[in-house]
């Protein structure tokens, strides 16, 4: 058992949580992630962090914040730039931040581990750290998606840590979906669906006809509900509470929702600000915009939790400000306190004899060119 999995979750005095920040790497450096830290304490007093990053640029933006009493610096020298290549950091990464950061929660000091570091490092870091889950073949991103649903949010996964996903992949991606949903958003019987390009059960390749199969046959057993296939407009859709696809796939919508997130809020400005009238017709509708600004906006959202590792780590976004710092930071206090790590493992220790089960039940056709496992 790995170091992540065997110790005691920690805890701050008082019963509260801990967590590892990376306060390196974002687009808006450390002055950010600090401002974050403070907005989210205001917001979770019984928590506390240990922040990973140069000592002496830490140490005078903690005491402006006036939260040192909540910190403890960990002094990290280096930094992961954006541009630096995975296999970089693997090698001579030991020094920095964000490899600090993640040992962290290796060594059961932190619950979970935040960064707005490089995406692709922080994903190898974690898994030569921490270590894939039993029974997991390939993690996942997850994120949340704005949507039509009570809780307000859609979950989907993969977004981005691995473009592949065969049919046993995605099966477990249901199974982490559905875990995430239940502890991220408190929803006790998770409806999933399975990206395609069309709803129609003859459509889409085969591996995905095949984890159809599988996923339908395990809803049952692993208490969620299976919806079938979904397009990509059900992604904001009260028909489902988790959408589960490949990285390829999912990465891209992510990236285009984001990006027609933003387009809608310019061109909204510049429809209020092209005349007089409009003008007046903004002031009138202010609070409205406010409330859809609010709604949409991408720092509500921010956090990609990497699922299928012995310890959790949530990706903020490297533009991320102190806003979007602290709905990451919310977001890993919330996960923490639910107990998020242990249930996963649980849960996931399970997907490849869940996959064994159902297909001797009754074997499905196996994708073309693929040996079952």
């Amino acid at each position: 058992m790995s170091p992540a999995t065997s110790a005691p979750r920690p805890e701050a005095p008082g019963g509260g949580v801990v967590l590892s920040v990376d306060a390196m790497g974002g687009d808006q450096g450390p002055q950010a992630v600090v401002a974050g830290l403070a907005r989210f304490f205001a917001k979770a007093p019984d928590a506390s962090a240990i922040l990973h990053g140069p000592e002496a640029k830490l140490t005078p933006l903690v005491t402006k914040r006036r939260i040192a009493g909540k910190v403890e610096i960990r002094d990290a020298p280096d930094v992961v730039a954006m541009s630096d290549k995975p296999s970089q950091v693997m090698r001579h990464g030991k020094s920095t931040s964000m490899w600090s950061a993640i040992d962290a929660v290796r060594a059961g000091e932190a619950s979970v581990c935040v960064s707005c570091g490089n995406t692709g490092a922080l994903m190898a870091v974690s898994m030569v750290r921490l270590r894939k889950a039993e029974g997991v073949n390939r993690p996942a991103i997850a994120c949340l998606w704005p949507s039509r649903n009570p809780a307000g949010f859609n979950v989907m996964l993969d977004a981005g840590a691995d473009i592949r996903a065969d049919q046993d992949d995605l099966l477990t991606y249901a199974l982490m979906g559905a875990s995430y949903a239940r502890n991220g958003l408190g929803i006790e019987r998770p409806r999933i669906g399975l990206m395609n390009v069309g709803i129609e059960e003859h459509k889409g390749r085969a591996e995905l006809k095949v984890a159809h199969e599988l996923i339908a046959r395990a809803g049952p057993i692993a208490e969620f509900d299976y919806v079938g296939f979904v397009e990509g407009g059900d992604l904001p859709s009260e028909r489902v509470d988790v959408i589960v696809t490949d990285g390829f796939t999912g990465n891209v919508a992510l990236k285009t929702g984001e990006g027609t997130a933003t387009l809608i809020a310019e061109f909204l400005r510049q429809a209020f600000n092209n005349t007089p009238f409009s003008r007046i017709a903004a002031l009138l509708a202010m609070t409205s915009m406010r409330r859809l600004q609010k709604r949409i906006d991408p720092r509500r959202v921010n956090g990609g939790v990497f699922l299928g590792l012995n310890g959790t780590v949530v990706k903020s976004h490297g533009s991320a400000d102190a806003t979007g710092i602290k709905a990451a930071l919310q977001l890993s206090y919330r996960l923490a306190k639910s107990g998020f790590s242990d249930k996963l493992a649980a849960r996931v220790a399970s997907a490849a004899m869940l996959a064994q089960d159902v297909e001797m039940d009754e074997e499905p056709p196996r994708a073309a060119g693929k040996a079952g496992r």
